[in-house]
């Protein structure tokens, strides 16, 4: 039989200082990167070292912008009017680029960060904004968002590469939404309870709420978060289980 295929990303180099170890192990088990812009986390040389790290492991570059939101790691909802917040996109995927660019490497797609997230996965009017902003950089570039929002509907009607997303370690609301990370067990620490989710996700197309019912997701791509307390562990025993159930992790 043959073996189904799974593209894990990570949000990463939002850390500052010398790329840690941490991170530099977390890259051997992922297959897609999300690297901060640095306007809700990480600093110019651990951004920098992130990239040659991630061009290193072969990983598919996107580029995590955010609100200006540093004080709140990007989970705080801005209200911005539609330039300002079209160039503020700009200049955080634009400078990730460049980056990237310099060190031989290309991004491929963008995945806003946090509030900003989750803003766009129901808000027509930023979610225009957001992709406006991509397509002025790069038509091919891609945006990675929530499986089944309205992003989704709109990125598809706007002709921009659209990758769904879903995720291992965290609950699902029965509207298909992400529970708030401040309701009890919104995310999933467990590493059972994550590869669980990554199987059900991969061959049924579905995951259990968090009152236990199953709710339909069709994804390409699934996070598990680098801000995950037990983030190395969960990765690791992933890899050490995924092929018992005929799922590979393929690097693009």
């Amino acid at each position: 039989m043959e073996s189904l295929i799974i593209d894990i990303n990570c949000d990463i180099g939002e850390g500052s200082g010398p790329l840690t170890k941490v991170n530099k192990d977390i890259l051997q088990h992922i297959s897609s990167c999300n690297i901060s812009c640095g306007f809700h986390a990480g600093d110019p040389i651990h951004i920098e070292q992130t990239i040659e790290a991630a061009i290193n492991h072969n990983l598919r570059i996107g580029a995590h912008p955010s609100y200006p939101d540093a004080e709140g790691f990007g989970r705080i909802k801005m209200s911005i009017p539609s330039e300002e917040l079209k160039a503020i996109i700009r200049y955080q995927v634009i400078a990730l680029k460049g980056l990237t660019e310099s060190h031989g490497g290309k991004i491929s797609y963008v995945k806003p960060h946090g509030a900003l997230y989750n803003e766009i996965a129901n808000n027509p009017a930023e979610a225009n904004t957001v992709i406006e902003a991509i397509l002025s950089i790069d038509p091919e570039l891609a945006i990675m968002g929530l499986a089944g929002s309205e992003l989704e509907k709109i990125a598809l009607q706007r002709g921009i590469k659209f990758i769904p997303e879903a995720f291992a370690d965290r609950r699902y609301s029965q509207n298909g939404h992400l529970v708030p990370r401040k309701e009890k067990g919104a995310v999933i620490k467990d590493e059972k309870q994550v590869l669980n989710q990554i199987i059900s996700l991969t061959i049924n197309k579905n995951t259990a709420t968090e009152n236990g019912i199953l709710i339909p997701v069709n994804s390409n791509s699934i996070c598990i978060h680098g801000d995950n307390p037990a983030i190395l562990h969960i990765l690791e025993y992933i890899s050490l289980h995924l092929s018992k159930h005929n799922i590979q992790l393929v690097k693009y």
